[in-house]
């Protein structure tokens, strides 16, 4: 049944294709795109059990033979991030559905998002089963063409703005791949995996590391380790809310399999595990401490994600297979607790018209439905036993404290002060947008200064001193977007208002749309299926990372040929 490996990438680019055809019927579009991500979900649910039940899944492209062509490979890694983006894929599919049925075709112009979306799957596909660095370097422009349509869908400047930013950066990361994919090949004479597994290890040692060092930071500005994640932040709270889901959820964790995959595979005597160590520690530590100090939920979960990518940094930088296993396991909880929490901050925009904490208050009355929806996965990021997010730490943690080492030992330390900010970032974040009242919410936005003033209406004495875009007054500072805020707040003609001046004027938004709010629930309860299956799943990721860490069982199915 290896003919199954290349479908998941086939079926969401002929998708693409029928789904552009088909611009002027969105309603067939809708099905078509339903259709081919639910066949790829079963697909991938094959794929997984096959991997685990007879080894790696092997097919070779084109005829050529091995190891000349292109393969595809469905190891027991590949394969579980497989079935759960397309879980995830077709989940946010659903939500974007609902969204534009409710009439937010401005916000995805159905004719655009299907391709364009499909394409995206497709890449992310090819990414996890491509068995060559050439097709790995084709899967992430196939991601970046499709993920800057995405992120402009409306046009508006802020978007056009992120945009260019993602694209920069991207495309530099693109030229640093190419010019490591040459160096590869220029030193090896191959692109295939499995035979630089081989070839790598005859190098001198100077020529492994500088290959190591360029395929490293190409992907780290993919996975968005500190310090090369400077650009995620500004980026994905921008795009409308199905598509920072899916981008949150997805795309930064294809460069962490790279991650993976490079160094189990190519480097397993790698002398850079300390600084993938060390570049986990700083990107726990410093995205964390971005997240508290955010008042707009967007961005402190921006902030959070990369944040996140240092727990599963830490478990590739251990090099064992305690550690190995850990960041499997918590890059697979990780896509559906980051994607869940994006779409729940889709519900509270629609809900409530925003989502910056000065603007919000009392939705926990207003809304208990998606209270829940929040407060559940909030706590599974934060770690709260007995969820999936504190099973995961646990296991990183305590394969730490089996290496033992001083550095091993710091950067537990640093994931338990991490786990724990977090847990402050989200509760403050339930604090004030779902437990104060609309009234105090708009008191406090009312007592906050003006920016571009000398003296504040309500602090007459008080001069403002601008610097480093903060304002400081009184001897405290303020973002000057959050001064911004409270202005427009202040402005009655203003025509963005805060939930309270919407309950007041009787202008509040509809009743939340169901068509968006099962999906979510949906995937929050798949979030919660990890920790009720936790002993398998531990199980399943500890034999994956077996063969990451013996590159055996990977190596004989695929330079044994596989299936033509």
């Amino acid at each position: 049944m290896n003919y199954l490996v290349p479908l998941p990438v086939i079926l969401p680019l002929f998708g693409a294709g029928a789904t552009l055809m088909l611009s002027r019927w969105p309603k067939a579009q809708r099905w078509v795109s339903f259709a081919v991500l639910v066949a790829v979900v079963v697909i991938a649910a094959v794929l997984l059990y096959r991997a685990d039940q007879y080894g790696p899944q092997v097919t070779w492209l084109g005829a050529w033979t091995p190891p000349l062509g292109i393969s595809l490979v469905a190891d027991r890694l590949s394969a579980l991030m497989l079935l759960v983006s397309a879980v995830v894929t077709l989940v946010v599919l659903v939500y974007s559905i609902g969204q534009g049925m409710t009439g937010d075709e401005r916000e995805a112009p159905v004719s655009i998002y299907h391709p364009t979306f499909l394409v995206l799957v497709a890449g992310v596909s090819n990414a996890f089963l491509a068995g060559d660095l050439f097709n790995l370097f084709v899967s992430f422009e196939m991601l970046l063409f499709a993920s800057y349509v995405l992120l402009t869908l409306g046009g508006t400047e802020t978007r056009i703005r992120a945009g260019t930013i993602y694209v920069v950066v991207n495309m530099l990361s693109s030229s640093l791949f190419l010019i490591s994919i040459a160096a590869v090949y220029a030193a090896t004479g191959s692109l295939n995996f499995a035979q630089l597994a081989q070839r790598i290890q005859d190098l001198p040692d100077s020529v492994s590391l500088t290959l190591q060092l360029l395929l490293l930071v190409t992907f780290a500005v993919k996975a968005a380790v500190f310090p090369l994640s400077l650009w995620l932040p500004d980026s994905y709270p921008t795009a409308p809310a199905p598509v920072t889901a899916v981008f949150a959820g997805l795309l930064t964790k294809v460069g962490v399999y790279a991650i993976l995959r490079v160094q189990t595979l190519l480097f397993p005597d790698s002398p850079l595990t300390n600084l993938l160590m060390w570049a986990a520690l700083i990107t726990m530590v410093i995205g964390i401490l971005g997240a508290i100090a955010q008042s707009d939920i967007k961005r402190m979960l921006s902030f959070t994600l990369v944040s996140h990518i240092g727990y599963m940094i830490f478990g590739i930088g251990l090099a064992t297979e305690a550690g190995v296993s850990g960041a499997v396991f918590y890059v697979a909880h990780h896509i559906t607790i980051q994607t869940a929490l994006f779409l729940v901050v889709g519900l509270i925009e629609r809900r409530a018209g925003s989502t910056s904490l000065l603007r919000l208050g009392g939705l926990a009355r207003l809304s208990p439905v998606l209270a829940i929806l929040f407060f559940v996965p909030a706590m599974n990021l934060a770690g709260i036993p007995p969820l999936s997010g504190f099973l995961g730490k646990i296991g990183l943690l305590q394969a730490g404290l089996d290496v033992g080492t001083p550095l091993a030992v710091t950067l537990v330390i640093g994931g338990v002060v991490t786990s724990l900010l977090t847990l402050y970032a989200v509760a403050k974040t339930w604090a004030i947008a779902f437990w104060r009242t609309p009234e105090q919410a708009h008191e406090t936005a009312q007592a906050l200064p003006s920016p571009g003033e000398e003296a504040d209406a309500l602090h007459p004495t008080v001069t403002m001193v601008r610097h480093r875009g903060h304002v400081h007054s009184g001897g405290t500072a303020y973002a000057t977007s959050d001064l911004e805020e409270a202005r427009q707040v202040r402005d009655e003609d203003a025509p963005d208002r805060d939930l309270y001046q919407l309950l007041r004027d009787g202008a509040l938004p509809e009743r939340l749309p169901r068509s968006m709010v099962l999906p979510t629930a949906a995937l929050i309860g798949f979030s919660v299926v990890f920790t009720l299956v936790a002993g398998p799943m531990f199980g399943y990721t500890d034999r994956a990372a077996t063969d990451l860490m013996q590159r055996t069982p990977y190596l004989e199915a695929v330079l044994d040929g596989g299936s033509r």
